[in-house]
């Protein structure tokens, strides 16, 4: 017999997820509680947790946040919603804001009692934003004012202070520009298709229509008509062609004698200013030939091959230019929230590593030298025995002295959730750990600027679309610790990576190359590179346009470079994907609560003086 719970909190856990199943209308729907982000991921949908203690806010937060969930899986459509959504960031937050409105709105429509408490989780995330203190517009996020400006106008209800302070700031700027589009919200909001050509229309009113992409509305065989139309287009202009050159060959000899006379002048002609160039030239002293352009450097070291095509828009940035101090103290004090229980294992494992080099570090000493520092534990000798000589001892030069680590992390979107908080904890407790060493550590991540392509992909588009563009998107290189930077003063930094809205694609080999190309030039003797990645290399936009294996390729190629060049040791950990196909040196881990303890036992291997140890942690094949 199972026996009772004593969490007072479990009875309206559990009342709460059945009521949650209920209203989305699925009763196969998984339900949990769990400290991660909230969120819904097809059938399984994930709640904040509720304490023993059962606060107000902590009840209300949960109530509000399950009813929003719970309407968004009962009236969304993944596929309908796919279809429509733009490509361009801003265009994209607003075409998400809204829908999230509409599904809200019609809850509130159909269950008038899901209005308040989905009011509840407005507020926390209004004010856990900062929503009530913003004063200007350009500060407040225009997407978040669309959809709650179009949850005001289709259920009729006062919003809570922040997200009426945003809505407020740019409610006249919004009804001004499409407030005639505005006009058919309520025949639009039950109707999911319907809908997402209204809030298309709504963002091409406020300016960014350019964001948009194709129109999906576009019938596949008027498109096809058209085609077919350029094409017999194309051949009646060739036969128009081919029929004034038989015309041509079937005029007037007396005028095509004179045609080719002309023709002949001119070719004459052309024949004199090229012999005139070709002297000017003759003129010219040896040496001083006129110098053509050189080509352009490629792109990649690794393979000449690989293009990008266009790459005027990637940025590499400090994390503190991507958010303010505030928001970054903000997201730094809710991952320290998140990870609190995992914290302890990190810092023990950690402490493992520290210990280990440490124990290095004394043993590393030479004796009985004949200068260096006097060996006090050897003076009683002398003293004893005037004749002996003094001893002197000298410290030796350990392996990890002079040494870098550079921990380059996906900032991907399919990261989001535990994966990047618990990557970000690790490595801001080793980098903390490995400063106490004298051991330098810089901290990268990559991703891109926006989903499916940036302004990149637009220009593209823009310039008829040309055959094997290469990388179709915009890079995001970000720098959360620079090596020689002290651990205490970009601590918040890795908040960052809780940043809604900042984990998107993940183009490796480009990562992989730029943070090699850091450390070659750092002074360090010793480079260690360490990548921690949750798949392969992924980017709808180019590899839709490009081979399939594009990326992968390209990765591959940098990985064989950096190896080739020995100048960086370089070793990879697989979350749940299984890199050992790319890389030497690299474990793959199926939980991510493992990673604590493959980041640190990685570390200490290549520490260790011992090459069995580094064999056995680094997958090294005993030679011989």
């Amino acid at each position: 017999m199972k026996k009772p719970s004593d969490n007072p909190a479990d009875p309206f856990k559990k009342a709460l997820a059945e009521a949650t199943k209920v209203m989305a209308d699925d009763p196969e729907l998984s339900v949990s509680y769990t400290v991660d982000p909230s969120g819904l991921t097809g059938d399984a949908m994930r709640l904040p947790q509720v304490s023993r203690r059962m606060s107000r806010d902590e009840v209300l937060l949960a109530r509000g946040t399950a009813d929003a969930l719970a309407l968004r899986h009962k009236y969304h459509d993944a596929q309908t919603h796919a279809r429509y959504v733009p490509p361009g960031d801003m265009a994209r937050d607003i075409y998400e804001a809204m829908e999230t409105a509409r599904c809200e709105a019609m809850g509130a429509r159909d269950m008038p009692g899901t209005a308040g408490n989905i009011d509840a989780k407005i507020g926390n995330d209004a004010a856990r934003s900062g929503f009530d203190s913003i004063s200007d517009r350009a500060e407040a996020p225009l997407g978040h004012a669309a959809g709650y400006l179009v949850r005001h106008l289709a259920t009729g209800r006062d919003l809570p202070a922040g997200a009426r302070n945003v809505m407020e700031l740019w409610q006249g700027f919004i009804e001004e520009q499409a407030g005639g589009t505005l006009d058919g919200l309520q025949e639009a909001l039950s109707d999911q298709a319907e809908f997402a050509r209204f809030a298309r229309q709504v963002i091409t009113d406020l300016g960014y229509g350019d964001q948009l992409g194709d129109d999906p509305d576009m019938d596949d065989d008027q498109q096809d008509d058209q085609d077919e139309q350029s094409e017999d287009e194309e051949q009646q202009d060739d036969s128009g062609d081919e029929q004034s050159q038989d015309q041509s060959g079937e005029a007037d000899p007396e005028q095509t004698q004179e045609d080719q006379q002309d023709a002949a002048e001119a070719q004459v002609s052309m024949d004199e200013m090229a012999d005139q160039d070709m002297g000017d030239e003759a003129d010219l002293p040896d040496g001083e030939a006129p110098l053509e352009p050189p080509p352009p450097a490629p792109l990649s070291d690794a393979d000449p091959d690989y293009k990008a095509y266009e790459t005027e828009f990637d940025e590499e940035i400090a994390a503190e230019d991507l958010a303010e101090p505030v928001e970054l103290e903000r997201l730094r004090a809710y991952l320290d929230q998140q990870l609190e229980p995992l914290k302890g294992a990190v810092s023990r494992l950690a402490n493992k590593l520290q210990r280990r080099l440490q124990a290095q570090q004394n043993r590393s000493w030479e004796f009985d030298l004949e200068e260096g520092i006097l060996d006090a534990g050897r003076l009683a000798r002398v003293v004893a025995n005037p004749t002996t000589p003094l001893s002197f001892k000298r410290e030796k030069d350990m392996e990890f002295r002079d040494t870098v680590v550079t921990l380059l992390l996906d900032n991907s979107g399919s990261m989001r959730g535990r994966p990047i908080s618990i990557a970000a904890i690790c490595a801001d407790v080793l980098a903390r750990t490995l400063e106490r060493c004298d051991v330098k550590v810089e901290i990268l991540g990559f991703t891109t600027r926006a989903w499916k392509g940036g302004q990149s992909r637009e220009k593209w588009l823009g310039n008829g679309r040309p055959q094997q563009p290469g990388r179709l998107n915009d890079l995001r290189h970000i720098v959360y610790k620079r090596a020689d930077a002290p651990w205490r003063r970009t601590r918040p930094n890795l908040g960052l990576m809780m940043k809604e809205g900042l984990l998107k694609e993940n183009i490796d080999g480009e990562a992989l190359e730029w943070a090699h190309r850091r450390m070659g030039m750092r002074p360090e003797a010793r480079k260690i590179l360490m990548v921690i990645s949750d798949g392969a290399p992924v980017d709808d936009s180019t590899l839709s346009v490009n081979p399939a294996n594009y990326l992968e390729k390209h990765l591959r190629d940098v990985i064989a470079m950096i190896e080739k060049k020995r100048m960086v040791e370089l070793l990879a950990i697989g979350i749940g994907h299984d890199v050992t196909r790319y890389y030497d040196r690299a474990v793959t881990i199926t939980d991510v609560e493992q990673l604590a303890g493959a980041m640190t036992e990685q570390l200490a291997a290549l520490f260790d003086n011992d090459p069995r140890a580094r064999a056995r942690f680094l997958g090294i094949k005993k030679a011989g």
